[in-house]
C-alpha cells in the first residue's frame, strides 16, 4: 500500500442521523481510488494539523469515491468538529490510502454484527459486503436512541432476520451483549464496533470462543500509552541506537533521532506506525493485536507500546 497522500474534494455531505453525517470523497483528477475492502478506515488530514481516522461505509475495488460517517463529538479533540463545521461540498483534503484492522472473514459459516453509535459504520459496510455475497449474517444495532441511529431506514429494509434493533431511552436499558453472543452459532464470526463499555461487555461475552472468531475495532484507545522508559532501541537497518528515557514514547525518540516512521492517531488504534520486532518483547499497548499476536512478538505499535526487556530491535 503506497503511503503518498491522496488529494480529494468533497463531492457530497449530508446528515444521516442527529449529528452525524456522510461525506463522499473523490479524487481531484477524477481517477480510480484504491480498492477498500470491508471494515477499511482512511486517515483524513485537516487543516488544522491534525489527522483522524474514518470508517468507509462503502467497499469496492477501484472505486471512484470514498464515503466515511462522522459524528460530532461534545468531547471532540478536534477532528469531528472540524469535519462537522469545515468541511463542505466543494472542500480540497488529503487522505491516506485504506488501512484495514479490521476485515471481514468472507467465507466465515455465518457473521454476527454488534454496532454501538457510530460503530455502525464499519459494520454497515461489512453488512453490504455479506448481503452482496448471499452470505449468513445477523446484525445487533444499539443506539441511545433512534434519532442517533444512521443508516436505519437503509437496514429495516433488510428484514427482522437479519436486523435487531435495541434503543436505549426505548428499552430502559442497555442491550443484553451476553445474551446475544450465547445465541449466536457456534462457527460464526462476531464482530464489534462501539463505545468501550459495549467492547468491554463484548468481550468478556465472548471470551470462551475461539479468538480468530471473535474481531473487535476501537476508536479510541483501550490502554495508557507506555512511558516507563529504560531501555534501549536499536535499529538494524540505520545501525542507530536509541535509550528511551521515562516519560517519553519510542516514537518521539526515534523521530527526534532521524529515523522516519510512518504515524497517525499515535494511540495505538489506527496502525500507521507497526514496525517488525527481530528481538526483544514489546510491552504491547495497542487495540490492535490480538492475544496470539502479542504473544509472537513479531511487530508492535511504537506511538504507544513500550518494551518488557531492556533492548528492542526493530527493522528500522
Amino acid at each position: 500500500m503506497s503511503q503518498a497522500l491522496i488529494d480529494v474534494r468533497v463531492v457530497s455531505a449530508r446528515n444521516v442521523a442527529r449529528d452525524t453525517r456522510l461525506y463522499e470523497l473523490a479524487r481531484l483528477d477524477g481517477g480510480d481510488l484504491p480498492d477498500a475492502e470491508a471494515g477499511a478506515h482512511i486517515g483524513v488530514h485537516m487543516a488544522n494539523g491534525m489527522m483522524r481516522q474514518y470508517s468507509l461505509v462503502h467497499a469496492a475495488k477501484s472505486p471512484k469515491t470514498y464515503v466515511v460517517g462522522v459524528k460530532r463529538d461534545v468531547n471532540s479533540r478536534g477532528g469531528s468538529v472540524w469535519m462537522h463545521y469545515q468541511l463542505r461540498e466543494g472542500t480540497q483534503v488529503q487522505i491516506d490510502a485504506p488501512r484495514n484492522n479490521f476485515p471481514l472473514a468472507e467465507d466465515a459459516p455465518s457473521s454476527v454484527l454488534f454496532a454501538g453509535g457510530i460503530g455502525i459504520t464499519p459494520i454497515w459496510c461489512m453488512v453490504q459486503r455479506l448481503q452482496s455475497m448471499g452470505r449468513p449474517w445477523k446484525l445487533y444495532f444499539s443506539c441511545r436512541t433512534r434519532a442517533d441511529a444512521a443508516f436505519l431506514p437503509e437496514l429495516m429494509a433488510m428484514g427482522a432476520e437479519h436486523t435487531h434493533f435495541h434503543f436505549d431511552d426505548e428499552a430502559g436499558g442497555f442491550l443484553d451483549i451476553a445474551a446475544a453472543v450465547a445465541e449466536a452459532p457456534k462457527d460464526a464470526h462476531l464482530y464489534c464496533c462501539g463505545p468501550a463499555p459495549m467492547l468491554s461487555a463484548f468481550e468478556k461475552a465472548a471470551a470462551a470462543l475461539p479468538r480468530a472468531q471473535v474481531h473487535v475495532e476501537y476508536f479510541t484507545a483501550k490502554d495508557a500509552a507506555s512511558t516507563a522508559g529504560g531501555f534501549t532501541v536499536d535499529c538494524a537497518k540505520s545501525g542507530k541506537s536509541f535509550v528511551i528515557p521515562p516519560g517519553r514514547r519510542i516514537l518521539h525518540v526515534l523521530r527526534e533521532g532521524g529515523i522516519q516512521v510512518s504515524s497517525s492517531c499515535e494511540e495505538g488504534i489506527c496502525g500507521a506506525c507497526e514496525v517488525d520486532v527481530l528481538s526483544g518483547v514489546p510491552d504491547h499497548r495497542d487495540a490492535i493485536l490480538t492475544a496470539a499476536e502479542r504473544e509472537e512478538n513479531k511487530t508492535m505499535f511504537v506511538c504507544c507500546s513500550g518494551a518488557k526487556t531492556d533492548k528492542l530491535v526493530l527493522d528500522l
